[in-house]
């Protein structure tokens, strides 16, 4: 059965206000009716099952009969921060982690970064395409919630901001010892938010580590291969999967 997402704003009690693009979906598409089941994600983790009661040209409401979990998000809320890449690879980058679990992208401006975001128009029409992008691959991988594409930040930014997580990691073709890397992720297990760092083409600069390390942020090897950035976010995300999977 097809499930649609809503926002918190759009429920009051068991009653739910579906509006935009899926209202044509459902009408003309689905040709679903009053008295019809739908399931409506809350994008906090719950599917709602739902009866429609009022079919209109701009919205329609539904009455939520049962709830449960959508059992598909992890129990670790894993924030990427990724660096600049070039062309199209953060499309690619965005889809696979949704798929993958993650909580929030964070784009983010480092020193070797090719990609310079610095037209406010030119990052808001960047930030629109990845977020379609994001909620896409959520509603294919079946997610629980839409993970938020967040505006780009600088290097220092992001650091400040994952200090709030309470814990990071950040993967660097210098760190040694890949039985550090599983001992790190596994330790990781309990808690409740981890930031990720990812460098861009270039790798991050010795001046970006050590500014990382000193906000409690680990380095981490992922093996003795250099990986591409668009190939290095995957990876480490899918070490955390099998280690965070429920």
């Amino acid at each position: 059965m097809h499930r649609f997402y809503v926002t918190p704003a759009q429920i009051a009690g068991n009653t739910i206000v579906i509006t935009g693009s899926d209202v044509n979906h459902i009408k003309n598409v689905l040709r679903r009716k009053t008295g019809d089941e739908i399931i409506i994600c809350n994008g906090q983790g719950k599917d709602c099952y739902c009866i429609i009661n009022k079919v209109s040209e701009g919205e329609i409401t539904a009455e939520i009969q049962s709830e449960t979990d959508t059992g598909t998000e992890l129990k670790t809320r894993i924030t990427l921060f990724q660096g600049l890449p070039k062309k199209d690879k953060m499309e690619l980058i965005i889809q696979k982690a949704v798929e993958l679990g993650v909580h929030d992208i964070v784009p983010v401006m480092t020193k070797r970064a090719v990609v310079k975001l610095e037209d406010k128009k030119k990052e808001e029409k960047k930030l629109e395409r990845w977020q379609a992008i994001a909620e896409e691959a959520a509603k294919q991988s079946g997610r629980g919630m839409i993970p938020r594409v967040r505006p780009v930040q600088s290097f220092k930014e992001a650091v400040s901001n994952a200090k709030l997580l309470g814990h990071g990691i950040i993967p660097y073709e210098n760190a040694t010892g890949m039985q550090n890397t599983k001992n790190r992720l596994n330790s990781l297990n309990d808690c409740e938010s981890v930031g990720v760092f990812i460098g861009p083409e270039g790798g991050f600069e010795e001046s970006e580590i050590e500014l990382a390390m000193s906000a409690g942020i680990e380095p981490i090897t992922l093996g003795r291969r250099i990986l591409r950035t668009e190939t290095a976010g995957l990876a480490v995300l899918a070490m955390m999967v099998l280690t965070f999977e429920e």
